[in-house]
């Protein structure tokens, strides 16, 4: 390295984004992620025994991917190279080979390439690496937003141990802030500022575990705000909202308004007003309110509340939970609205709910009656002479697939649990089951 080229690396790093300059260097250093990195877990061993094999890191953004890329580069003895596949092409890879080819022959020394964005390479540009990952001239470390199941070659995924990261929690991000704020070396310690207690808490908060978001926020208040009489620098609440361009909002998701929102919420849809219903979610979504969260309470309400006057409501509940899960913020408020609409606008009836906890307290406080014996299992050796199965009639055998015969046990027969209603999908279960009295009585198999 020439001496410009050793100064423009030292300006970078001087001029670089806080996330960038804050990024650790040290496992001790890295905050969150402890489920893989724990002492005792299979990644940190890896790392200090320098036994990398080759990994996938899969995660939402900010949440320190490339942070452990660059941890295992300053651990390593093998050669690190890094590329990004939004701009690298099919040469760049040939490069990072030959050179690896190189280290390998000449200095028996390994190379660890990192991809950031591992998903962007299409199927030949993956395919391309796989020889050389299998070959061991190479050791892969990819980094991907996306489930690596659904965007990366399944013969590389079956060659790499896939790690998960999680979002930060919001301890994680308050470490992470007050670390920026107060280091001298690679923080803005120097700058004497302070962060107020519930600004601290709104951006730990607001930011949805992502560290990058939260960072950047803190740089921008503290390269833009005056200081104070004092001579500090003060991170109020308003500067903090400014800074990451969100507006406070009233919503404590460990307090009261949190419970009375989601309580709006759900009544909202339960009383069939979808514009009230999509007003509290997009408050939820606003304060940060855990998706996933958002989207088990709208599938308790289709079950609830919908049930079987839809039950179809049910169907789009899940599936929206499922795309919540894999697409993430800011795209999952799209199928969560579409979920919500649904709930809201159709027809409610809660008979399906009240039919199983009814059912819950007869068993619950009668004593448990014996199956009538003809619905026992008759399929298991000398059933027949217990009289298990005898005189089951087989529905499927008879006009309208339908017998009348006994299926509760004694004492409880002509007991009713559900009762439909007429509202929606149940207005034609109450008459299919008024049709089928045409057949009672019928004990001639069709």
């Amino acid at each position: 390295m020439d001496l410009f080229s050793y100064m423009r690396e030292q300006n970078k790093e001087k001029e670089s984004p806080l996330a960038s300059r804050l990024r650790p260097t040290t496992l001790d250093e890295v905050v969150g992620q402890q489920h893989i990195i724990g002492k005792d877990k299979l990644l940190y061993r890896a790392i200090k025994a320098d036994k990398i094999s080759s990994i996938i890191f899969y995660g939402p953004p900010g949440t320190g991917k490339t942070t452990l890329a660059k941890v295992i580069a300053n651990t390593t003895s093998a050669e690190f190279t890094q590329i990004n596949a939004t701009s690298a092409g099919k040469k760049d890879m040939e490069e990072v080979v030959e050179q690896a080819k190189n280290n390998q022959g000449m200095y028996g020394k390994k190379t660890i390439l990192f991809i950031d964005e591992i998903h962007r390479f299409n199927k030949g540009q993956q395919d391309y690496l796989l020889p050389f990952v299998e070959d061991g001239t190479i050791i892969l470390i990819g980094a991907t937003t996306e489930n690596p199941y659904f965007e990366v070659n399944g013969a590389l995924l079956s060659r790499s141990v896939i790690f998960e990261l999680k979002s930060l929690s919001k301890e994680d991000i308050k470490t992470l802030l007050l670390r920026a704020v107060h280091d001298e070396i690679k923080g803005m310690g120097s700058y004497g500022a302070v962060i107020e207690e519930d600004a601290l808490e709104f951006l730990s908060d607001i930011c949805n575990g992502d560290a990058r978001s939260a960072l950047t926020a803190i740089e921008l208040g503290i390269l833009t705000t005056e200081r104070s009489t004092d001579g500090k620098i003060h991170i109020t609440l308003d500067v903090a909202s400014e800074c990451i361009q969100k507006r406070v909002v009233k919503y404590d998701k460990s307090g009261d308004n949190h419970y009375d929102t989601i309580s709006a919420f759900i009544k909202s849809m339960r009383g069939s007003d979808p514009d009230a219903a999509i007003y509290y979610l997009a408050r939820m979504l606003y304060a940060g309110e855990d998706i996933k969260f958002i989207a088990r309470r709208i599938m308790i309400c289709a079950a609830e509340d919908v049930g079987m006057a839809d039950p179809n409501a049910l169907n789009v509940a899940v599936s929206a939970a499922l795309a919540v899960e894999r697409l993430g913020m800011p795209e999952a408020r799209i199928p969560l609205a579409q979920a919500v609409t649904y709930v809201a606008t159709a027809p409610k009836s809660n008979t399906a709910y009240l039919a199983i906890d009814r059912a819950l307290d007869v068993v619950k406080n009668t004593k448990t009656a014996p199956i009538p014996a003809h619905l026992q299992d008759a399929h298991y050796k000398s059933a027949d002479k217990l009289g298990h199965g005898i005189g089951y009639k087989y529905a499927h055998a008879y006009p309208g697939h339908y017998v009348d015969q006994q299926y509760l046990p004694d004492g409880l027969t002509g007991e009713r649990f559900y009762e439909p209603t007429e509202n929606g999908y149940e207005k034609q279960i109450q008459a299919y089951l008024k049709s089928l009295e045409q057949y009672k009585n019928n004990d001639h198999e069709g």
